[in-house]
């Protein structure tokens, strides 16, 4: 098994959980609410990465007579042998309606958490545009200074 630190010989993942909490509860007390799912990572013996509101919305249909609810999206790291205490922990939360609990490909993580964290890995495709028009030679009106330019002339004439 691979581990990503802590115990040698345990593995750790990167999980993402999105939960929907109860609108009511959420509003009355916004940071206890919004920690819970923080404070049961850590319970498991876990870090949290990035944790932060989703969104508040209509459901698409009623959950324990709710029909609004509050999604929270979190990611962290705990080993994968206390997910499932994890997961029952969630269960067992009046105020936590529903809860999906995904493992993150390693890959992913990096981006992901910096996007849930509001940061910006890539440049603004605004960026790329200008920079990519810069490389390509093009000049103050927009005309392309490259020698392809060229060759398209003559396709026209032929």
């Amino acid at each position: 098994m691979k581990s990503d630190g802590g115990d040698a010989g345990l593995a750790q993942n990167v999980y993402e959980c999105l939960s929907i909490y109860d609108s009511n509860s959420f509003a009355r007390d916004q940071a206890g609410v919004g920690g819970r799912i923080a404070k049961l990572v850590q319970s498991c013996g876990g870090e949290v990465l990035a944790s932060r509101l989703w969104s508040e919305q209509r459901l698409a249909y009623p959950i324990r007579g709710h029909r609004k609810g509050t999604y929270w999206l979190t990611y962290f790291r705990v080993e994968s042998s206390k997910l499932t205490a994890f997961t029952r922990a969630c269960r067992l939360e009046d105020d936590i309606l529903r809860s999906l609990t995904l493992r993150v490909d390693p890959r992913l993580v990096e981006a992901l958490v910096a996007h849930a964290e509001g940061k910006r890995l890539l440049p603004h495709p605004d960026e790329v545009s200008s920079r990519a028009s810069d490389e390509a030679g093009e000049s103050e009106d927009g005309a392309a200074d490259g020698p392809w330019e060229e060759d398209v002339e003559e396709e026209k004439n032929r």
